[in-house]
């Protein structure tokens, strides 16, 4: 069995990653609208008719807007925490799952894992999805990495891991000072320094895949990440860099 996964966008303005294996096809949040994600799926070679369900992390709105929606057009399980669930009205779901924030659970032959992260969000989760001793980590929309983060996503076989902002360029940037506060802060995002601190300490030469993701547009450059991680993900088999309007296509994990 194999296990692979994209992404249909990674950014302030919509998220969406896909992971694959043994015939069942997740959705881990949605913050684009049913016509754009059928689009982004689409050029992927998938269809949301084909998914088995849609894992949500948080319920800000590039990674919720579009969950209900799509899920009430073609029948979606979704999977959440109860904070999420209770934090917004989004309508009815065909068919909702709250699950623990540290219990484990199966959507066909893959065992996605929550895993509690310090985010300004009322119950937030990223996820660790694995199947046949394979395993891909999802960690982004966090403003530190604790320790718990560190164990569960230090040994994952590939990675897609937030580099969010530059420091000095969301210093200096449009910002209002409240809002740099928050995105800066322990429950805010991830800098580019933070992510590589994180990889210098668990290690990347282990990783097949390490995607760096959710690079700000406004206070961030693809270009001013990779310098800042260059050290530290060159020991990853594969490096790159997920975008706002491509994300990425599809990697397998061996």
């Amino acid at each position: 069995m194999t296990l692979r996964f994209a992404s249909i966008g990674s950014g302030s303005r919509g998220n969406g990653t896909l992971v694959e294996s043994s015939g069942q096809l997740l959705l881990a949040h949605c913050g684009f609208t049913i016509k754009e994600t059928e689009r982004r799926m689409a050029r992927l070679g998938a269809s949301p008719e084909d998914l088995s369900a849609i894992v949500v992390t948080h319920e800000h709105s590039d990674h919720l807007s579009g969950v209900a929606p799509l899920a009430r057009k073609y029948g979606i399980p979704v999977y959440m925490t109860p904070g999420t669930f209770r934090a917004r009205d989004i309508g009815k779901l065909p068919q909702l799952h709250l699950i623990e924030g540290h219990e484990p659970f199966s959507v066909g032959d893959i065992e996605v894992t929550p895993v509690a992260v310090p985010h300004d969000a009322r119950e937030a989760a990223q996820y660790v999805f694995a199947c046949a001793g394979k395993s891909v980590g999802l960690l982004t929309d966090l403003g530190t990495v604790t320790p718990h983060v560190e164990a569960h996503f230090g040994r994952c076989d590939a990675l897609v891991l937030e580099a969010n902002h530059d420091p000095q360029m969301l210093a200096a940037g449009p910002y209002p000072p409240s809002l740099k506060r928050r995105v800066g802060g322990a429950y805010g995002h991830l800098s580019n320094q933070q992510a590589a601190g994180f990889l210098h300490r668990t290690g990347s030469s282990h990783l097949q895949h390490l995607v760096v993701a959710h690079i700000s547009e406004k206070n961030n450059s693809i270009e001013v990440a990779q310098k800042a991680l260059a050290e530290v993900a060159e020991a990853a088999a594969n490096c790159i860099y997920a975008c706002q309007e491509q994300g990425f296509a599809w990697l397998t994990v061996e």
